[in-house]
């Protein structure tokens, strides 16, 4: 078996550390530059294990001497547990003690960017492990809301748009209900608007997209009994697919197109005259869905490609229905 260029990498990072002409922290800051090589473009979740390997090594050189190179350490070894895909909380877990005893040395030692970064981070962590019952949604709310502090729009813009994204996702996932989840999805849509108010089509196209997509979302949860919603969740789907298109981001217009089917599915074709009926939206559903589909069957996203032929099943048994 012919080893891999992560494998050379790997033996190549020990074998520097193992000479003696190199300087401890140089060492150190080697072992976290070749991790976070890895880290940064994962072939696999060997790389990812790689990775941890070689922070690791680094965090156990840096000892008391480097304490904030030890720090890093700490928070690559974190980042890289989160992103190896795992069906417990057990890597989560470790990424969450990390970043936890990583901060308090880099609130003293690092910059301010550098701990939001690790708070950004430390919130997507508990937010993880809330399913698991292992943390508190507010906490992960608390982390955001504090990163947010330093990655301001005006300097941050796509950290800013990323934190706002993830707080307003917080709230919706918030397991409350009555009046209290239609707080909680109303504090989203806020936060959604608050972001949207600095982020542009022009300056942060991407970002824009994911913002209008996941505002749309979020109002079509609100639209149990008002069209207003529904007409408010299409505008903002349709912003979003001002940047989404087939040819440069087909699996996120595929998901906008079918989030725009959803809208469009409940959605009478005349508002105004909602007895009329919706055969129109249907159609333009019925074209939506079967596009999402190929894209999906594609792209080997097997489990949204299920969801949407179901989608397509109850939208062909309506139009018969009509017909």
């Amino acid at each position: 078996m012919t080893p891999s260029i992560t494998d050379a990498a790997v033996t190549a990072a020990i074998a520097a550390i193992a000479s003696e002409s190199v300087k401890t922290e140089e060492k150190i800051q080697m072992l976290i530059e070749i991790a976070q090589g890895f880290q940064k473009k994962p072939k696999s979740a060997k790389d990812l294990r790689n990775a941890v390997s070689l922070y690791y090594r680094a965090y156990e050189m840096s000892g008391e001497d480097y304490p904030l190179l030890k720090a890093r350490s700490q928070v690559g070894m974190a980042g890289a547990l989160q992103s190896i895909p795992d069906v417990d909380s057990d890597l989560l877990l470790q990424a969450k003690v990390g970043y936890e005893e990583a901060l308090p040395i880099l609130q003293q030692l690092a910059s301010s960017e550098e701990v939001a970064e690790a708070k950004m981070n430390l919130g997507l962590v508990l937010q993880s492990l809330v399913p698991f019952h292992l943390a508190r949604i507010t906490d992960s709310i608390q982390a955001y809301q504090e990163a947010v502090q330093i990655f301001t729009w005006e300097r941050y813009p796509q950290e800013y748009a990323i934190l706002h994204n993830n707080i307003a996702i917080a709230h919706i996932s918030m397991s409350t209900t009555g009046k209290q989840q239609d707080l909680q999805q109303a504090l989203a849509i806020e936060t959604f608007e608050e972001a949207l108010q600095h982020i542009n089509l022009t300056d942060c196209p991407r970002e824009y997209a994911m913002l209008q997509n996941n505002l749309g979302n979020t109002l079509q949860c609100l639209a149990t009994d008002s069209v207003d919603y529904l007409l408010r969740a299409i505008a903002a789907y349709d912003e979003a697919l001002k940047v989404r298109n087939l040819q440069n981001t087909p699996l996120e217009y595929a998901n906008t197109i079918a989030n725009k089917a959803n809208a469009l599915f409940k959605l009478p074709d005349n508002v105004e005259k909602p007895a009329i009926g919706n055969e129109q939206n249907l159609k333009q559903t019925r074209t939506y869905y079967q596009q999402a589909w190929t894209i999906f069957t594609k792209y080997k996203q097997v489990e949204q490609a299920e969801i949407v032929a179901q989608a397509l099943q109850e939208v062909d048994q309506k139009i018969m229905n009509i017909q």
